[in-house]
Formats: structure tokens, sequence, C-alpha cells
């Protein structure tokens, strides 16, 4: 089995001033994803990267920064054009292709991406089992798919704390795949062993599952920002827990990193 490899905390300090903690966390998982598909320890190297559903650009242009040959696929033209624009002033080169997960064939050749970075994009495509087929088909032989989806735990947890007791029960009942009702629930909420099923079932196999804003969701804006050194703790905290199987699955987001070997391209 794949010993589970983290990147550096310090990789996430810009000036020694660290961002919102939701910014950080969640560049945190585009990082470890990184990491354990072969990029150096602060996340630096020479991967062939798709950031599938990349929007503008924000985590491409920082991948791009770190070595890496990153293309982004997207179906915004006004969210290409902002990533291009993000680029060229990051002084950095990555492709922008119009797409999605349907023509994602159309659009980049089979077998030929080390890192396959799928955040919030799972919980809005009309069939997340063919948006994982076509991720894991760009893939080389032992390469990586990095999935981030909505938590169902939390967002239940949310829902009947507002007292929409009704809206809560639909989520519990509800089964994250082509059935899930976008318009009337919302964009889909997942368990942990829902997500690692769906992976494992399409030639993938999980390697490395965590919890992203295990807790930060928890804590008022006015704890965090007005205690000196507080989101420092908070971030340590998340990084302490989020691995852990019974905190990492009711936190909000969870993150999946699952590779495939090289006997089961097609």
């Amino acid at each position: 089995m794949t010993v589970p490899r983290a990147a550096r905390p310090t990789a996430l300090w810009e000036g020694d001033v660290m961002g919102p903690i939701r910014g950080v966390l969640a560049w945190q998982c585009v990082l470890d994803a990184l990491v354990q598909a072969g990029a150096d320890d602060d996340g630096s190297g020479s991967l062939d990267v798709l950031d599938l559903g990349g929007g503008t650009g924000s985590d491409a242009v920082r991948v791009a920064a770190l070595g890496h040959r990153v293309t982004v696929v997207d179906p915004s033209p006004d969210a290409l054009a902002a990533s291009a624009r993000r680029a060229t002033e990051a002084g950095v080169q990555i492709e922008g292709l119009l797409g999605d997960s349907a023509d994602l064939a159309e659009h980049v050749a089979d077998g030929s991406i080390d890192l396959v970075i799928c955040h919030g994009v799972l919980e809005h495509v009309l069939d997340p089992a063919q948006a994982v087929d076509a991720a894991r088909a760009a893939l080389r032989p032992g390469g990586w798919l990095s999935v981030l989806v909505g938590g169902r735990v939390a967002a239940v947890a949310a829902r009947a704390a507002a007292g929409d007791f009704a809206g809560a029960r639909a989520l519990v009942e509800a089964t994250p795949d082509a059935s899930w009702d976008l318009a009337g629930l919302g964009p889909r909420r997942w368990l942990l062993e829902e997500l690692e099923a769906l992976l494992s079932g399409h030639g993938l196999t999980p390697v490395l599952a965590q919890g992203v804003r295990v807790l930060s969701d928890e804590v008022p804006g006015v704890v965090v920002d007005g205690s000196a050194g507080a989101r420092e703790q908070l971030y340590a905290l998340e990084r302490e827990v989020r691995r852990i199987p019974q905190f990492a699955g009711r936190s909000a987001g969870l993150q999946t990193m699952a590779r495939l070997e090289s006997t089961s391209h097609p």
C-alpha cells in the first residue's frame, strides 16, 4: 500500500501571513494531491496536471507556479478568460480548454495525465460515475485522481440546526448518484464510504481520505480573527484531526485521493 504523504504546511504561507482559513485549507488539498502524485514535499515538480472544472484558475495558476504543466477544462468561457488573465499576471502558462467531463476525451488524450484535480465537481454534474470514468481515462497508469466533495453529515447537521428537519431527512435518505435531485436537494453531499465506493467501482484504488474544514465552519469569525495566533492554532488542529475517520466523516468537505494501478487502464 502506498504510504500517504502530505505537503509541508510552510508551503501555505506567503510573507508569514496566513490567508483566510477556508482558502488555506482548500489549497492544502491541492498541495496534498500534488505530493501524493509524486511532487516534492513543498508541492513543486514537473507533473502533467488536469484541473477539471478549474474555473477561474486560482488553483491552476499556483500549481503552474510550482513547475507543473497544467491544463484547465471548464464549461464557462468567462471563467477560462479570467484564468488566462490570472496566468498572464502571474507569469506562468496554463492551457485552458472549453469543455466538461462529458466531452473530456475530445480535449485531453487518454493516458496523458499524472494527476486529475476534481474538486467541487461531482456535486454538480448530471452523472458522477461518468465524470469519474472520464477522469480515469485521462490518467496514465499509476496516475492519481483527487476528488473533493461536500460532506453529507455536516450538511444534515446544518439543516437540522436551522430547523429544516424535512430537508435534513431528505439528505439522509438520498443517494449521491445520477438519481440525486439537484434542483430539490441542491448539490450532492457524500459520506466517505460512498465516495470511496464510487472510485473503487470505476477502476481506481482509494489510498488516502481526509476531512476538509472539519471544525473551522463552526468557529465564529470573531474568534479566528480576534485572537492572536488563533488562525494558526485552528489550522494546526485541522491538520491533526483531518485523517482520523471519526472526525473526517463529519467535516464540511471530503477529499479522497485514488490511484490508477498500472494494470487497470482500459
